[in-house]
């Protein structure tokens, strides 16, 4: 079979400077047009291979780009391009398109859209460098932060392009996130011990994780609260009425996802042993408890320590201090807060007992396994990059 590119033999066509990438590309719209199906086979380097699997599981990493990483890494498994557009639920010239591209340009075949037609930016390379180094380096006048328009004003732009260039360089100024960095000096023992705990949970044991949430306060909203309607959203009063408070002590299953609550009017180390008693009831006797908790004091005390003592088969699992993200239970802590707590109004103290018990039943019809995905590695470098950069600061 000869082919042809616009009347000229594929050979005169490479000889007279069409790029070989550009062939290949071409050779594969052309078996298309000519009815072959055979799609073209993917051979991956290992570097390149371990690059589209980060991509394929990247949380921050663009959706189109999950696709095509995912897209190649099933042509080189050897499937067709139909198995695959079936799999990943897309159109069969995708799987196509991206295929060869990978073939032709390799990773930055897929990482990078084609260039395309369109008006020349109106603003110049150094422009936008300067945009970028006034935003990471500088601050306005009687400001913490810029926003476009003072931005905009300050280097002769319109707040559009600021804007655009934002986005194109993942840069939020008018965003912050809070953090805290724990002042353990056994922390990075202590992190390896809770994740690798719940990565690799031991055989004949069950793994607990425990934490209370103290101080739940019953507020009553000081007007009624107006329901969800269309095109408006529901209302609450911010003015409310305390009307007491509990404890809430939680344990959680991590491997099926079932919770133990106790409520408390206070929160002592006599709380918390009642609470130690029902969980040993609970857990079968031929299973070893391993528990997460935290560093409170009421965890610690002469009694709690002689009652571990006599009770061998739990074994406690510290998280490092100030680091309670670490405790899985605080996902589940979390989901009764945003369901049922903050957005209720609650008369009294036995109306948000009520509540917490209502969810609490709901949920354990359907208990929900929460799955630790990072391992201990990856946390002790990001936590060793936010103190580099805290270093450098001070």
């Amino acid at each position: 079979m000869k082919l042809l590119f616009l009347g000229i033999p594929m050979e005169r066509s490479l000889s007279s400077g069409l790029s070989r990438n550009y062939a290949i590309v071409l050779l594969g719209y052309v078996c298309d047009i000519a009815g072959m199906r055979v799609a073209p086979g993917v051979v991956l380097k290992e570097e390149d291979r371990k690059q589209l699997e980060r991509w394929s599981r990247g949380r921050s990493t663009p959706v189109r780009l999950v696709l095509r990483s995912k897209i190649i890494l099933d042509a080189a498994k050897g499937l067709e391009n139909r198995q695959i557009a079936e799999r990943l639920d897309t159109r069969q010239n995708t799987v196509s398109l991206w295929r060869r591209r990978f073939i032709a340009y390799g990773l930055d075949g897929i990482r990078k859209d084609a260039p395309r037609q369109g008006r020349k930016p109106r603003i110049s390379q150094k422009k936008i460098d300067e945009i970028i180094e006034r935003t990471l380096h500088t601050k306005p006048k009687g400001a913490t932060h810029w926003s476009t328009r003072t931005l905009a004003r300050e280097v002769g732009v319109s707040r559009a392009s600021v804007n655009r260039v934002w986005r194109s360089h993942r840069l939020q100024p008018h965003r912050e996130r809070s953090f805290k960095l724990s002042s353990d000096t056994e922390f990075n023992e202590k992190v390896k011990d809770v994740v690798g705990l719940y990565m690799n949970p031991p055989d004949k044991a069950v793994v607990i994780c425990m934490d209370e949430k103290p101080g739940i306060q019953a507020l009553d909203r000081s007007q009624t609260i107006l329901p969800l309607r269309p095109g408006m959203l529901a209302s609450r009063s911010w003015e409310y009425e305390r009307n007491g408070r509990i404890d809430l002590f939680a344990a959680l299953n991590i491997l099926n996802g079932t919770v133990l609550t106790q409520l408390h009017r206070r929160h002592r180390h006599q709380e918390f042993l009642i609470f130690l008693r029902e969980i040993d009831e609970k857990v079968p006797r031929e299973l070893d408890v391993h528990m997460v908790l935290d560093n409170l004091g009421t965890h610690t005390t002469p009694a709690v320590k002689r009652w571990f003592r006599r009770h061998p088969r739990f074994k406690l699992h510290f998280t490092p201090k100030d680091a309670s993200w670490l405790n899985m239970v605080e996902a589940w802590l979390s989901m009764l807060t945003q369901k049922q707590i903050t957005r209720n109004s609650f008369p009294s103290v036995a109306a948000l007992i009520k509540a917490i018990k209502e969810f609490v039943a709901e949920y354990q019809k359907n208990p929900h396994p929460f799955v630790w995905t990072v391992d201990a590695d990856e946390i002790l470098k990001k936590v060793a990059k936010i103190r580099q950069l805290q270093s450098k600061r001070t």
